[in-house]
């Protein structure tokens, strides 16, 4: 029988957590299964069994690595001495940099949570619902400073959210400009549009 092999400095779960990902990526989590996992990973369906729960853990893992990493980022750069636009602009170039380097962890995470359950669903929801009124709040201080003109703040989240979920087609794309140049003219076309 073949075993799962890990990576240097990484355990066997941790290999399974990114072929799920993948795995979920491709073909959504709905329609994954453990079987198609366990071919994935090169392993019996019932040895999957000795690393992890359900299908359901490893979307968990997922989802809240993801958020754990978003929240982190976002308490580091709410607490820096900086303008509050460049607050802004530097969690907007965490969440393009997200999207162009770690794809299929950020998109799984944004599009297959509504299948936990809970009491994890309820969490994750509102760990988003929390961290857009956050980001929110920052480009209203900024409003209030003078620095950012005065638009709705959580208009400005829900189009530079869905701007940045829209780098999904820039993946597909035969004929792309480079991850340095994306992440220049979404930083130039949606901060330069809010400053005062």
């Amino acid at each position: 029988m073949a075993k799962i092999k890990s990576k240097t400095n990484g355990t066997k779960k941790e290999v399974i957590v990114e072929a799920a990902t993948r795995l979920f990526r491709e073909k959504g989590f709905k329609a994954a299964s453990m079987r198609d996992l366990a071919e994935a990973v090169g392993v019996e369906a019932a040895s999957l069994y000795n690393h992890i729960q359900s299908k359901e853990e490893l979307l968990q893992e997922i989802c809240f690595k993801v958020a754990n990493e978003f929240n982190h980022h976002l308490d580091t750069i709410d607490s820096s001495n900086v303008s509050s636009i460049d607050k802004v602009q530097a969690i907007l170039r965490f969440h393009i940099r997200q999207m162009i380097e770690r794809y299929e962890l950020v998109i799984v995470a944004d599009r297959d949570w509504k299948h936990l359950s809970d009491p994890y669903l309820s969490n994750y929801h509102n760990q988003r619902r929390t961290y857009r009124k956050r980001l929110a709040g920052l480009i209203e201080k900024g409003i209030e400073k003078g620095e950012i003109k005065p638009v709705d703040a959580p208009t400005v989240v829900l189009i530079m959210l869905h701007a940045v979920n829209g780098i999904e087609s820039w993946h597909r794309s035969k004929e792309k400009i480079s991850a340095r140049q994306l992440e220049e003219n979404m930083v130039l076309i949606m901060i330069e549009g809010l400053k005062a």
